[in-house]
């Protein structure tokens, strides 16, 4: 029997976009994603976030369904346009009312709130009036979005992320433009990264000295696929400590070290914005904690040619300045986003974050997979693969805690099936979607294992 202390903290999550719907209701503004899915051939099937679940309008049933499944802490973003419709300025009461009201209804059934600020879903207005992520201006507009919230939320609220993934803002909306705001650049996603952080580090400091009476905490979630190095050889195993470098130290070295990689510095030379002394003093010890979303592990070879012919989608990075390539087994199972299943490879990235970050406390933030349900006769989800995949998971994180990380936490991603961003609803978290306007709600048969995973696989709680 492996065993989890009694404090550690067991929670699934979801973000405004994916789960909100009510895209124009309730006095809320455009966001970047409200506008990327409806142009064509941006999304899978020309899906949009528009209805989603229709959490707006149903999230007391949504939290009454979590309160049945015996969940404790749930992770939840809220988008800045419901808030400030233009991004800066005036206030949505509406909106105000809606995160009021969610949270007092977590709150009255037990569940503890845990916000994230900021999912991927910029105020349009920002985008249009300041090229967004590329201008300082947005990085002063997300701290005073952040102390609204703390402001209207924080007494109940205790638990804060700045931002989701700025690694796939960055890259797969600025470098690869598959995401919101779909801008192709080889530079631009250094540049979004760097006003990301820079935000973070405001955010952070309105927190703790406007707001140090709450007694919160605050932090940030970053997510990292470890690499494996493909042989023994050392160019490989010095090509899979730079992918994990270009990848999750680029986000996590300025607040725990200081400053952006080395490697980063010396490769990328005038490309990568220099941090600024103040921007340093933000940045520096800015997470209470180690905010970690993990999915998946790939291997890592040593490569001498930069083009992105090299490599495969999912490199960490702009793919031509790491000169690596990545690979995985072709014995691994993968999951229906075509993502392997290693749970090993998360036990090594915990404790190499335990050793690069000196022990910090580590929360699994997101970790999941995806697969169509497998429903048996009576209806009941038993899905073998799911449960496997989380026995494994699980079983990485004790290990890894059995060695000395610092793991206080895990979210499953996600609570109910969603709008899966650039990938429509198709084949998603869960089941396939099938006539999805006329059920008026996504199915949640995929909620139903959750409660019992734990306890089926003999990890107890």
């Amino acid at each position: 029997m492996k065993q989890f202390s009694e404090d550690f903290i067991w929670g699934t999550a979801t973000s405004s976009y994916q789960i909100e719907g009510a895209w124009n209701v309730g006095g809320k503004g455009l966001n970047i994603w409200d506008v990327f899915s409806k142009l064509n051939g941006k999304t899978a099937g020309g899906d949009t976030g528009d209805r989603a679940c229709d959490h707006y309008h149903l999230y007391e049933q949504d939290v009454k369904m979590m309160a049945e499944l015996g969940i404790k802490a749930y992770r939840f973003s809220i988008s800045w346009s419901r808030i400030m419709p233009n991004g800066y300025g005036a206030i949505n009461e509406e909106g105000i009312a809606f995160y009021n009201n969610l949270i007092d209804s977590l709150i009255a059934h037990g569940i503890t709130p845990w916000v994230t600020l900021y999912h991927w879903d910029l105020p349009m207005a920002l985008q249009m009036e300041f090229d967004g992520w590329l201008n300082p201006k947005v990085a002063d507009s997300f701290a005073e979005y952040a102390r609204v919230c703390f402001d209207q939320f924080g007494d109940r609220v205790k638990h804060w992320i700045t931002h989701n993934e700025p690694w796939v803002v960055s890259i797969l909306g600025y470098g690869q433009g598959v995401f919101a705001p779909g801008r192709i650049s080889s530079d631009e996603p250094y540049l979004a990264a760097h006003q990301i952080l820079r935000s973070h580090g405001k955010a952070v400091n309105i927190y703790r000295t406007e707001f140090a009476h709450q007694a919160g905490r605050i932090g940030i979630t970053n997510n990292c696929d470890w690499r494996e190095p493909l042989t023994n050889d050392e160019d490989d195993k010095r090509a899979a400590q730079r992918a994990l470098e270009f990848f999750l130290g680029w986000f996590a070295d300025p607040i725990y070290k200081g400053d952006y990689p080395k490697v980063m510095k010396d490769q990328l030379g005038d490309r990568l914005p220099a941090l600024t002394n103040e921007d340093k003093e933000l940045l520096y010890g800015s997470s209470d904690f180690f905010g970690l979303n993990h999915y998946t592990t790939m291997f890592a070879q040593h490569s001498t040619e930069s083009n992105q012919e090299n490599n495969v989608k999912g490199n960490g990075g702009i793919f031509e300045d790491q000169y690596v390539k990545l690979s995985v087994d072709p014995s691994w199972a993968k999951t229906s986003m075509d993502w392997a299943v290693v749970p090993w490879g998360l036990q090594k990235l915990l404790e190499w974050i335990h050793e690069r970050y000196n022990a910090p406390e580590i929360i699994i933030t997101e970790n999941g997979c995806a697969w169509d349900d497998q429903i048996d006769a009576n209806g009941v989800v038993n899905d073998e693969q799911r449960v496997a995949f989380i026995k494994g998971y699980l079983g990485a994180c004790h290990q890894a805690m059995e060695n000395g990380v610092n793991l206080s936490g895990y979210f499953l991603w996600s609570l109910m099936d969603n709008f899966e961003w650039a990938s429509g609803y198709e084949k998603r978290f869960g089941m396939t979607y099938v006539d999805f306007e006329t059920l008026k709600r996504t199915p949640k048969q995929s909620a139903l294992w959750y409660a019992n995973v734990i306890k089926q696989n003999g990890i107890d709680s």
